[in-house]
């Protein structure tokens, strides 16, 4: 199974940016799908979760009305589209997979987000 993670960058406060997480080996829409993030000094935190069967969706508090999580089962990627985003945002992100129970089992290398105030 490998995640790759892509679609970092660079924006300006207030801006938007999409990721994209490509699956290799485990299907998207059979499996659990999550964007985490780790700001510098910070421990990692959830952003973001859609789940296979059903697809229901889940966002940490702090992300919730900005981001969007969503996936395409045809391509096997999952994309976390940001808007509005704050300094605060500034992380690596990864993207993270699940089975249907038990705890996120394989994980991409992340990429970078950094917003600029």
């Amino acid at each position: 199974v490998q995640l790759q993670a892509s679609g970092g960058g660079l924006v300006q406060a207030g801006g938007s940016l999409s990721l994209s997480c490509a699956v290799s080996g485990r299907s998207v829409s059979r499996h659990r799908m999550a964007w985490f993030r780790q700001a510098p000094g910070k421990e990692r935190e959830f952003v973001a979760g859609i789940r296979g069967s059903g697809g229901t969706i889940n966002y940490a508090n702090s992300v919730k009305g900005r981001f969007t999580i969503s996936r395409d089962n045809a391509k096997n990627t999952v994309y976390l589209q940001m808007s509005s985003l704050k300094f605060e945002d500034t992380a690596v992100y990864s993207c993270a997979s699940a089975p249907s129970i038990g705890s996120y089992n394989y994980w991409g290398r992340g990429t970078l987000v950094t917003v600029s105030s």
